[in-house]
């Protein structure tokens, strides 16, 4: 018996310096490839998440309760920007915090981490239903979508706690290395989802208010499947009772990366609003096509999304352990290895971008105006990935002010004008082609700052 209790304890403790040895000596090609991969195949799932919804009401021939769950989708980022100011701000502490060898101090934050994400899901249940009506409005509803996106809105909401834990726990896991973790609690997410739907939205006859209950019970079960982790002692970190009260410190360094975060979540927000209440003006299925074919490419959003997400763990490690020869490595090979997928990835939607709009809507008007939008958005793929990498790289280095700099440039300076402009000048033909020019022109600016930067640490260093 004891033997046996010895070989298990063996087993964990390999699986626990295998995730060390990946972040610290591993490959670059392969420590990008190895934390990145089972990430894409979670946030493959995850866009699969996004789309059942779509897919499934697309069933019911509506194409305004289509429009009402796009219209709803800035409401569902400022979760993940709230989630991302305490999932990030932690993470980023965490993963410096063992590459410094601190690893009370990471239990610390990791108990302080989830203790925020309770209090600020209450705070945004109370707040968002107290303005429920006038936050409708802002979003573009209009007559024929405004009942529709109020049900999703409403109970959105109040399962926020759920979208927030499932959110914020897969960052924590992914912070120590535990990416497989993480993954399977997207997918555990995903599958819950796509069971619930039909249930509620056919067979309880709940419609959009179904695909609503269906999204947050998914997400409940990614959040309680990250607790199981945490408790059954299978992570490198345990939260404690004892680490629940926050220090001045742990708090400061969560909110000095997470709250820049968090801007640049609702700041892409703020975007998306503007960008659908500008299609508004084009009609209400404009802004259906548009919410079908964002939601398409979310396929190849996920893929840099997910090497982003495994990059900041490897960079936060290395960054604590004064490693920036290894960072520098770590940023050329994530560079060429999603821009060369995105290629192919972008390829895929262009040929196919008509077959895959038909998927979710028959009205001839939407699959046309989805297949020019989804063929303008895909030329955005091989360049947006390197700015997500260079984002989360800052972010694992505390420096959260660069990449709050960068998303403030790219959606406020570059977009956001770029938008206004295109669409006053080329009309609705013109402002699709927004984002690929402003994504194009970051990835140039902030993969060259990041390197500068990085290439200035390590002389540094060798002077020293």
């Amino acid at each position: 018996m004891n033997t046996q209790t010895t070989n298990k304890n063996d087993k964990q403790v390999n699986k626990k310096d295998k995730r060390i040895y990946m972040m610290s000596q591993e490959k670059p090609v392969k420590a990008v490839l190895g934390m990145g991969l089972p990430l894409i195949a979670g946030m493959m799932v995850m866009s699969v998440y996004n789309l059942v919804d779509t897919f499934f009401i697309s069933l019911l021939h509506n194409d305004y309760q289509l429009a009402a769950v796009n219209l709803a989708y800035p409401i569902m980022m400022v979760i993940i920007a709230i989630s991302n100011m305490i999932g990030t701000g932690a993470a980023s502490l965490i993963a410096r915090s063992l590459g410094a060898e601190e690893k009370e101090k990471a239990r610390h934050t990791l108990t302080v981490g989830m203790g925020l994400t309770l209090l600020f899901s209450l705070i945004l249940t109370g707040t968002g239903l107290l303005f429920l009506g006038k936050i409708v409005t802002a979003l573009g509803a209009r007559e024929n979508t405004f009942l529709y996106t109020e049900q999703y809105v409403s109970i959105v909401l109040i399962g926020s706690i759920c979208v927030m834990g499932s959110y914020i726990g897969g960052q924590l896991l992914r912070s120590e290395g535990s990416v497989k973790y993480s993954m399977t609690g997207m997918i555990l997410g995903t599958i819950a989802n796509i069971i619930l739907d039909p249930i509620f939205i056919f067979l309880f006859g709940m419609e959009v208010r179904g695909a609503a209950i269906a999204t947050v019970l998914g997400n409940a079960a990614g959040t309680l499947l990250s607790l199981y982790y945490y408790i059954s002692g299978k992570t490198l970190l345990r939260p404690a009772v004892r680490y629940i009260r926050p220090t001045g410190e742990i708090l400061k360094e969560i909110f000095l990366v997470g709250v820049p975060s968090m801007l640049e979540t609702l700041l892409t927000s703020v975007a998306f609003v503007v960008n659908n209440n500008l299609a508004v003006a084009y009609g209400e299925l404009t802004v259906t096509a548009m919410g079908i074919s964002q939601k398409i490419i979310s396929f190849g959003s996920y893929i840099y999304q997910g090497f982003a997400a495994g990059n900041q763990p490897l960079m936060g490690f290395n960054y604590g352990a004064g490693n920036h020869k290894r960072m520098l490595a770590i940023l050329k090979a994530g560079v060429l290895v999603v821009s060369g997928i995105e290629l192919c990835a972008m390829a895929i939607f262009g040929i196919f971008a008509p077959v895959l709009i038909g998927i979710f809507s028959k009205t001839p008007e939407v699959v046309a105006i989805g297949t020019k939008v989804m063929r303008a958005n895909m030329c955005i793929l091989p360049f947006v990935g390197s700015v997500s990498m260079t984002r989360s790289t800052f972010q694992a280095m505390g420096k959260a002010g660069y990449s709050f700099g960068i998303t403030v440039v790219r959606q406020m300076i570059l977009y956001v004008p770029l938008l206004l402009l295109l669409n006053k000048t080329f009309g609705f033909g013109g402002m699709i082609w927004a984002q690929p020019i402003t994504e194009c022109i970051m990835m140039v600016a902030s993969v060259t700052l990041l390197t500068v930067i990085l290439n200035k640490l390590q002389n540094q260093k060798k002077v020293s």
